[in-house]
């Protein structure tokens, strides 16, 4: 999730600096749902030393990494969530620039947000780190979503009354 986000900020930061205000991500839906799709298979085949398995469960397609503990397949889970939104986010719409990546980056962040209950990692406040990361990344979209709407609704309103 750090480098997705600080690749997100990077990217917006350099662009500022650029003069570019084109959004742009739209191009990187598409491969980054096939690289975080690929790098989960490696999730999956390091088991538990790659600590990213999922909590005990008797559910039948439960995987043992090893150790005797049917566990979720957390990393199969978002193989399979990455696919429906790979496939979700190509669909032909008209879309405004940009669109497509944010409804990536806040589909997956949510995914991470609810996928990561079944994960048996430390939790502050309710949360795994991980969560809080997500939480915040949502929180930055939705804000970035409201500042564009107003932004617009200004351009509209100029442009109808001058």
């Amino acid at each position: 999730m750090g480098g997705l986000l600080g690749g997100w900020l990077s990217v917006e930061l350099i662009k500022r600096a650029s003069g570019i205000r084109r959004r742009t991500g739209d191009l990187f839906v598409l491969p980054l749902c096939v690289g975080i799709a690929v790098g989960r298979i490696g999730c999956f085949i390091a088991g538990l030393a790659d600590d990213t398995y999922g909590k005990a469960t008797q559910l039948p397609w439960a995987v043992d990494f090893g150790d005797g503990i049917g566990r979720h397949p957390v990393q199969v889970y978002e193989i399979v969530f990455l696919a429906f939104l790979g496939f979700v986010v190509s669909m032909k719409a008209n879309l405004p620039e940009g669109a497509r990546f944010r409804i990536f980056l806040s589909g997956y962040l949510a995914w991470r947000l609810a996928i990561d209950f079944l994960k048996p990692q430390p939790l502050m406040a309710g949360l795994n780190l991980i969560q809080w990361v997500c939480a915040a990344g949502l929180l930055i979209l939705a804000t970035t979503f409201v500042i564009d709407l107003r932004f617009k609704r200004k351009e509209l309103h100029e442009q109808a009354f001058g």
